[in-house]
């Protein structure tokens, strides 16, 4: 347990780079739509995809933070399993910040009536628009899930390199295909239809949990033999 935090304490020596950038482009894009929604004179207005723009610097930092910390720390005698746990508890815990502020703007919100302009930066329709708690849910693991899928392509290329990753890519996008090949050749787009409109957003966090999940298993037993 110890050497897991002494990882995580590692992870956040820059703490600019988990912590500063991420407020910067979060608290960027909230200034921007605040000004967009003082000039646009009607509302209710919503800002769309801006409270996503971390996201991609999260998928970024899922892969920086194995290519510039891994080789260091096993110089370090760290052992694999502990690097991947104490990366992974950096990894929730800002997850677990932006959950966080995401739910607090959201009750903010409401309450001042979309900032006193009847605009929403948090509040995105039907994905933060439930109770705090849910949207808490929601932003915990639609980040930590871009943080994996970061971490698990950078395992890959340590582990086999260019070769590697374009393999798995293209082994998921053969998958892709025969689900599609599948569901049009047995009529059931109909049945995925019900299921996309009818499915909820506590229900569709459960799913993208579940392939972090797998994602982050693969990332465990990848980076066992992975080399610096």
């Amino acid at each position: 347990m110890n050497r897991v935090l002494a990882v995580s304490r590692m992870q956040l020596i820059n703490k600019w780079t988990f912590l500063g950038i991420p407020a910067v482009i979060l608290g960027g894009a909230f200034a921007l739509c605040l000004a967009l929604f003082a000039i646009i004179p009607s509302g209710p207005k919503f800002s769309g995809g801006a409270p996503f723009a971390p996201l991609w610097y999260f998928f970024a930092l899922g892969i920086q933070s194995l290519t510039l910390t891994f080789p260091f720390s096993l110089g370090m005698s760290v052992t694999r399993r502990a690097y991947f746990f104490g990366t992974y508890v950096t990894f929730s815990a800002v997850a677990l910040g932006m959950a966080v502020i995401y739910g607090i703007g959201t009750q903010v919100e409401l309450a001042t009536h979309g900032w006193g302009m009847d605009g929403y930066f948090f509040r995105v329709p039907y994905l933060f628009d439930g109770p705090w708690w849910q949207s808490m849910i929601v932003s915990f693991v639609i980040t930590l899930f871009f943080f994996t899928l970061g971490f698990w392509g950078a395992t890959l290329y340590k582990r086999w390199g260019v070769t590697g990753v374009l393999v798995v890519s293209i082994g998921l996008a053969l998958l892709v295909v025969a689900a599609i090949f599948v569901v049009t050749l047995g009529g059931f787009w109909g049945a995925v239809g019900d299921f996309l409109v009818q499915i909820s957003i506590l229900g569709l966090s459960g799913i993208l949990a579940l392939l972090a999940a797998a994602m982050g298993l693969g990332a465990f037993l990848t980076i066992r033999r992975a080399v610096p």
